[in-house]
């Protein structure tokens, strides 16, 4: 991946809440697997990860919530980056420091029941939850409008959250967007013992490694592995397939219904040799939002923020600040 450079701005800082660090710098709560991670970017963002309590009315404990928040609050209009299925914060490891070193208060937010939550209490991980979960994040922690940022399924969360708390935000970003699926489809039907059996399969190395390079395109066979290694690490907390089944069975995200009804402006970013959700779909996209920009990259895959992090950061700002 390319080099990055990031600027610093001086500002009051952010309370933070106490974690335990373990020898090597990463918070104590990471699967140890952590330190077996090459990619430097990807080393930075793991040390800068949080828990933060979020209380929700599916349990009587708060939920101790992974993210990576601002080190300092400049401000600004907040920037909330999600991730995609089954995925982390991680997944922002080469846009985060651009966009913070940019001036955003910048968060990047671990959907519950992915990303590294402890989800010991096994809460239920069904769209409603992962919504209220959200939701209860922002108000607790951000409470202004914000841009909103979804890369593949979390443009279906991201949807679905603004269709429901259309007042948290302001601007929505969608970075080829899984938005047209039928929730998880036949998944749902699977009796549960199949369904865990199909969920182990789903962490194996092999298939992350083979979706990991239909995902990426024309990248190196070590960024590869490099990826796939950051990208499955959420994989090895005790309660991820309790965590995944759970959302298999609900049903998932049928987002299709939302689309004409969202009014916040919204860019649309595409990667034009995505293999894994058509380029086609982003016409349909910005046909069917009533205030929408569509950029595509050439050249680029699915991810355009881990594979074209410079571009992807710049379409963004441009996009916030209306340059």
């Amino acid at each position: 991946m390319p080099s990055l450079l990031v600027t610093s701005t001086t500002c009051a800082a952010i309370p933070r809440v106490s974690i335990r660090v373990s020898v090597n710098g990463f918070p104590a709560f990471l699967p140890k697997e952590v330190d077996k991670i090459r990619d430097p970017f990807a080393r930075d963002m793991a040390k800068r990860i949080e828990r933060l309590p979020v209380k929700i009315s599916f349990s009587t404990s708060s939920i101790m919530s992974s993210c990576v928040k601002p080190l300092q609050e400049r401000g600004t209009e907040p920037v909330v980056l999600l991730h995609g299925f089954d995925s982390s914060c991680l997944e922002w490891r080469y846009s985060y420091p651009l966009l913070e070193g940019a001036g955003l208060d910048t968060w990047a937010v671990d959907i519950l029941g992915w990303g590294f939550s402890d989800l010991q209490m096994l809460p239920p991980c069904n769209v409603a939850a992962k919504r209220e979960h959200l939701y209860q994040l922002w108000r607790t922690y951000i409470a202004r409008p914000m841009v909103l940022v979804g890369p593949s399924l979390g443009a279906s969360v991201a949807l679905d959250f603004v269709a429901n708390h259309p007042e948290t935000v302001s601007k929505l970003v969608m970075i080829d967007a899984s938005v047209y699926a039928e929730g998880t489809g036949n998944l749902a039907k699977l009796p549960r013992i199949v369904a865990y059996a199909g969920v182990s399969i789903l962490k194996s190395i092999p298939l992350r490694f083979y979706v990991n390079s239909l995902a990426l395109n024309n990248v190196s066979l070590q960024s590869s592995w490099d990826s796939m290694n950051a990208g499955r690490l959420h994989c090895l907390q005790p309660w991820w397939e309790d965590a995944t089944v759970d959302f298999m069975l609900s049903g998932g995200y049928d987002v299709r219904n939302h689309v004409k009804q969202i009014k916040q402006e919204t860019l649309i970013i595409w990667g034009q040799d995505d293999q894994i959700v058509s380029s086609k779909l982003a016409l349909r996209l910005h046909h069917e939002l009533p205030d929408s920009t569509l950029v595509q990259i050439p050249g680029c895959g699915h991810i355009p923020h881990v594979e074209k992090p410079e571009l992807v950061v710049q379409y963004i700002l441009k996009f916030i600040r209306r340059e």
